[in-house]
């Protein structure tokens, strides 16, 4: 028999059988709905997550006080609990340490919801304020659209200056150059030497609503009660793992951290952070496909007992079209067929509507729309052996009916 008649008289079956052929592809269609719908969201996640991840400029990795993902565990609070800021003065010691080993090395201190002023306009109090040494342009990635940015000179005379990011600058020059102008952050006057690219959104929250100011300034502002943040960056991604390696020991070594205790300080990538991430999210892919297994097992015992039945109900007809020549094999296969073109029938509606709730879903926590198409092309494999593996049997016995017991047959 051809396929297209094949695929012909498997669907006349579902036709013939609307109600209990609907029953059974709804379980197919539930189990796969499931899988395709929360892959769906997790990648979608996982598209905005690395976006937002990835902030850290090329080959760069950063050491900070405290996880960069936490899983909020007790054993987690009672390591990090106790652990020690990180210092301006262990940021120097570092540097001087890695001179010439990395391309730069930044130490960063951060302070949010700001408000910044020039004349009558103000941004709204959610500003981010960055004091930091000038590697941190680098290794975040940060580029100069006008102007420039500050210098260690700057750093170390302490100088009011700030590079603005491009969302402030909307708000309070959007007619203007703001190069050379005063604004006001917290009543202190800051003059305007830079303007950021912008860098874009993540789950739909902008990433260019942030000033930047050497970290002397910011200190003699807010103090130095915070911890800092070290970012480093390699020369290249050969040398990258190596010198995380031997930045790592280096800094056990200023912080007195004895041999064998774990680190007082965290080490972070966006490969590391990445990896948590997924190792998070695997777990709750692991949940649901246990929970889309039940529904693709009940449904697949529905698939068998469906085509038991069709089987069955068709007796005198395999009867005559083996009477006429056809051979077991074209039994097995016809039967099989069907029982595969019924699964992945319902296979493919899941698919579709898991896609289609996923996305909506997603774009509701305005993350970056995505098509799992690996996940697509495991559902359809789900499909095809659900419908090989339940109609293997129904399709055996009917194939192997002897011709005159099934002719009798009323």
């Amino acid at each position: 028999m051809k396929l297209f008649e094949i695929f012909k008289i498997a669907l006349n079956s579902i036709r013939t059988n609307k109600l209990r052929s609907s029953l059974t592809i709804l379980g197919i269609v539930v189990g796969i709905f499931s899988i395709i719908s929360i892959s769906t969201i997790i990648a979608m996640l996982q598209t905005s997550i690395e976006d937002g991840v990835s902030a850290l400029g090329k080959n760069t990795f950063q050491l900070q006080k405290w996880p960069s993902v936490r899983t909020g565990t007790q054993e987690e609070q009672a390591m990090i609990r106790n652990r020690r800021n990180i210092t301006t003065d262990e940021y120097y010691r570092l540097a001087d340490k890695l001179e010439g080993k990395a391309l730069y090395a930044a130490a960063e201190q951060w302070m949010w919801g700001r408000r910044i002023k020039i004349g009558n306009k103000e941004t709204n109090p959610n500003v981010s304020i960055c004091g930091c040494t000038p590697g941190a342009f680098s290794n975040n990635g940060w580029m100069i659209e006008d102007g420039r940015e500050f210098n260690q000179r700057d750093v170390d005379r302490g100088s009011r200056s700030i590079v603005l990011g491009p969302d402030i600058v909307k708000v309070l020059f959007p007619t203007t150059d703001p190069i050379g102008q005063e604004v006001k952050v917290d009543g202190h006057k800051l003059k305007v030497i830079g303007v950021l690219e912008s860098q874009g959104a993540v789950f739909g929250r902008s990433q260019d609503n942030y000033a930047v100011i050497p970290i002397s300034t910011w200190q003699s502002y807010f103090g130095n009660r915070r911890s800092v943040n070290i970012t480093v960056q390699a020369y290249e991604r050969d040398s990258y793992q190596d010198l995380i390696e031997i930045t790592e020991g280096y800094f056990r070594t200023i912080r007195k951290v004895s041999p064998g205790d774990p680190n007082d300080f965290d080490v972070r990538s966006n490969e590391n952070t990445l990896k948590q991430i997924n190792n998070i999210t695997a777990g709750v892919k692991i949940g649901v496909f246990v929970i889309a297994a039940i529904a693709l097992l009940a449904a697949g015992v529905g698939i068998m007992n469906i085509m038991l039945v069709s089987v069955t109900e068709r007796t005198r007809e395999i009867g005559i079209r083996k009477a006429i020549g056809a051979k077991s094999k074209n039994i097995l296969i016809q039967f099989l067929s069907e029982a595969v073109t019924l699964s992945l029938f319902g296979g493919l509606i899941g698919i579709v509507l898991g896609v289609i709730v996923g996305n909506i879903v997603g774009s509701l926590m305005n993350a970056t729309a995505v098509i799992p198409f690996d996940s697509i092309f495991v559902g359809v494999f789900i499909c095809v052996s659900i419908g090989i593996v339940f109609g293997t049997y129904p399709a055996y016995k009917a194939s192997n009916l002897d011709p005159i017991e099934a002719l009798r047959y009323e």
